[in-house]
């Protein structure tokens, strides 16, 4: 055993982020992946596991197609070469709106598979009783309200929500409870910019803004939308870089010099060595 003691980097844990409250702004990013994570650890406070993935990584229309194996498999991927960040891992539709029994169940599965540090669902009227539930058995929850993409067959779209009072009032109380229920914080999607601000002041978790405000105690950002993997990208992503316009350089740079036998040159392939003579 090597005398020379190896430096410990501590994880950051639920009750990190929600010490941050109305302090330095908490960075989230989505990951799947255990190189991007890699990168992304060095720069965020929270990495979440998004059943974004769905759509992002396997070309599904929408979230509702996830299943729990997809975020397990994903979520093991990104906790490999993660070391700092809080990990989250979404429970995919299905797996948690019924009774809170099963959502343990499905939710101490992602746990003891994967070893991230929480889960997160989307709130509603129904499921702030399963928060409360998973939380007095030791499964730090993460909240969601506002747009809910899992709901989208419902709603007939992404659509932002809040601009109507009646909604406006829905979605604060959802806030309000998702908070008491236990939530070590809430992420807010989607919503009109003084709604956010509103929900941040009337809780004590921290807020998590995606399309929400800059008023929110952190920020996340599917990572290959800010990234610039796709054409389009929703009006709330400001775009940090344009790896789809180089990545499709690069390849076509590698299909032309595959094409002109450029590629492989001397530099890229093995010589069997001499003869003795």
């Amino acid at each position: 055993m090597s005398s020379q003691r190896q430096e410990t980097v501590r994880r950051l844990a639920a009750p990190d982020i929600a010490a941050r409250k109305g302090g330095e702004p908490i960075v989230c990013l989505t990951a799947y992946t255990a190189p991007m994570a890699e990168i992304l650890d060095a720069h965020c406070d929270l990495l979440l596991v998004g059943d974004s993935v769905g759509m992002v990584v396997h070309g599904l229309p929408n979230t509702v197609g996830v299943t729990l194996d997809m975020m397990i498999l994903h979520g093991q991927a990104v906790m490999r070469t993660a070391r700092r960040a809080m990990v989250v891992i979404d429970m995919p539709f299905g797996s948690y709106e019924g009774a809170p029994e099963e959502a343990y169940a499905n939710a101490a599965r992602v746990m003891k598979e994967t070893g991230a540090q929480a889960v997160k669902v989307e709130s509603g009227p129904t499921v702030v009783d399963t928060i409360e539930y998973l939380v007095k058995r030791g499964i730090p929850v993460m909240g969601h309200v506002g747009l809910r993409p899992q709901s989208v067959l419902v709603d007939g779209g992404f659509k932002a929500k809040g601009k109507a009072n009646d909604e406006r009032v829905r979605i604060l109380e959802e806030a309000k409870a998702t908070a008491r229920a236990g939530a070590f914080a809430v992420v807010v999607e989607g919503v009109a910019e003084g709604l956010a601000r509103e929900i941040t002041d009337a809780i004590a978790a921290p807020t998590i803004g995606i399309g929400a405000s800059a008023g929110c105690d952190g920020q996340i950002l599917v990572t290959d939308d800010m990234l610039g993997l796709f054409d389009w990208t929703p009006k709330f992503v400001r775009r940090y870089g344009d790896l789809r316009r180089q990545i499709d350089a690069a390849v076509g740079a590698y299909a032309e010099d595959v094409r002109a036998r450029r590629f492989p040159g001397p530099a890229e392939i093995y010589f069997a060595k001499a003869a003795n003579t």
